[in-house]
């Protein structure tokens, strides 16, 4: 496991700070399978899953829902036949937080 994998989510508040350029390039090498986007102005981590058919892809699908339940911090997931994308980002401050690369991290062990 990762250390960011090890690492809590802590509670964030509206007002908590994005993560700084800098910080972004540290914590992109613990996940280097995850891709930095922009959507609507706000930046996210997004990673695609390649599963061997649907099944399997929902077996992945509600093990990440069952993390995210327990830390409550709640990715987008689009679950198809053979593929998951899972997208970080913090929605009460509109782009990444540093609880986002830990979840990144986490979502990778569920393989």
């Amino acid at each position: 496991m990762s250390e960011l994998a090890a690492e809590r989510c802590e509670a964030c508040r509206a007002d908590a700070p994005k993560v700084s350029e800098a910080e972004l390039a540290e914590l992109m090498g613990g996940i280097p399978d995850w891709q930095p986007v922009v959507e609507q102005g706000v930046l996210m981590l997004r990673r695609e899953f390649a599963f061997r058919n649907f099944k399997e892809a929902l077996a992945f699908t509600n093990r990440l829902g069952e993390l995210a339940e327990a830390e409550f911090h709640h990715p987008a997931i689009l679950t198809e036949w053979g593929k998951v994308t899972v997208t970080w980002w913090t929605h009460k401050i509109g782009g990444l937080h540093r609880n986002d690369f830990i979840m990144a991290a986490r979502t990778d062990g569920l393989l």
